[in-house]
């Protein structure tokens, strides 16, 4: 069992760095479906959330404008994590938010990750802002080198009690 989990994991991260690869980012639609299809295949097979959210739907939050939501709801129209159905939320406001496994802070609302966080749970904060980081994101998508890469603090997760797995912290900037 350990080596056929071990195979799958080796496959998610050929898949991972073959993307990484053969698309280079020249629209900010490109960047969004890329984006969109990591939180789907990673985040979601490499962040295990605690067993009380392993239950009931599996919520993206899309704080502000962004064209991501667009991607997520067409994800979400025909996958599911695990046996949860994908139901995608777009909050206006950071007071808004109310409980889900992921939030996605839209370039227009970094500003209001310090407040996100005090409504958020058991929550990956993800962003694409520089610095988004330090504000408390967990996850943050840059471009290097023209091609899409992701920063990540584990510890910003596993603040809010998900654990990484060490596959993810490989393909990973990290930051501490």
């Amino acid at each position: 069992m350990k080596i056929l989990k071990k195979i799958v994991m080796k496959k998610h991260i050929i898949i991972f760095w073959v993307l990484i690869l053969f698309f280079k980012i020249n629209t900010f639609a490109q960047a969004e479906k890329l984006q969109s299809i990591f939180v789907y295949n990673f985040i979601t097979k490499f962040v295990e959330w605690p067993a009380s959210d392993k239950s009931g739907d599996f919520v993206i939050g899309v704080l502000g404008n962004s064209p991501i939501i667009d991607e997520f709801n067409q994800l979400a129209a025909s996958r599911t994590v695990g046996s949860q159905k994908i139901v995608v939320k777009k909050f206006s406001s950071a007071s808004e938010i109310t409980s889900c496994h992921v939030l996605y802070v839209a370039d227009s609302k970094t500003s209001e990750i310090a407040t996100a966080l005090g409504k958020i749970g058991n929550t990956l904060l993800i962003s694409n802002r520089d610095g988004a980081i330090k504000l408390g994101a967990a996850i943050n998508f840059v471009i290097v080198d023209n091609k899409q890469r992701f920063e990540l603090k584990t510890a910003n997760a596993t603040s809010k009690k998900l654990k990484v797995s060490p596959d993810l912290e490989k393909m990973a900037i990290m930051v501490n």
